[in-house]
């Protein structure tokens, strides 16, 4: 069985090993991490992935600008994308819904919870 992979952009190396310890529990996920936006396009656009975790605080380009130059790319325009985020406020969920991101969950997140949502999107049981 071949095995999903899920690009994890989060400028935080504990967010993103938190994330990572979460899925990787599921044994069907690659994981692969990015530290910003900028680093996550230059991932895209060397490889494949089936989803993207996207937070939205991060340096050099944040995960609004990231979900929009997204979007904008055919190539990627089938990815879904959930941000995880400290950003509660729904003008920030309106924003990044809008702008195309699938699902929105904020921190402190729950393992189970990010697994749900995961599984959910990519329809893995």
């Amino acid at each position: 069985m071949q095995k999903l992979r899920i690009l994890v952009v989060d400028d935080s190396p504990t967010m993103r090993l938190l994330l990572s310890m979460a899925l990787r529990r599921q044994r069907t996920f690659e994981l692969v991490e990015a530290t910003d936006g900028m680093d996550a396009l230059k991932k895209l656009s060397a490889d494949s992935f089936d989803l993207a975790l996207v937070d939205i605080n991060m340096p050099i380009m944040d995960g609004f600008t990231l979900i929009e130059l997204v979007r904008k790319n055919r190539d990627f325009q089938g990815l879904p994308i959930v941000v995880v985020t400290t950003e509660g406020a729904s003008a920030d969920r309106d924003r990044a819904i809008q702008l195309g991101a699938d699902d929105y969950v904020t921190k402190p997140v729950q393992p189970n919870q990010v697994l749900r949502v995961v599984n959910a999107l990519l329809k893995v049981n």
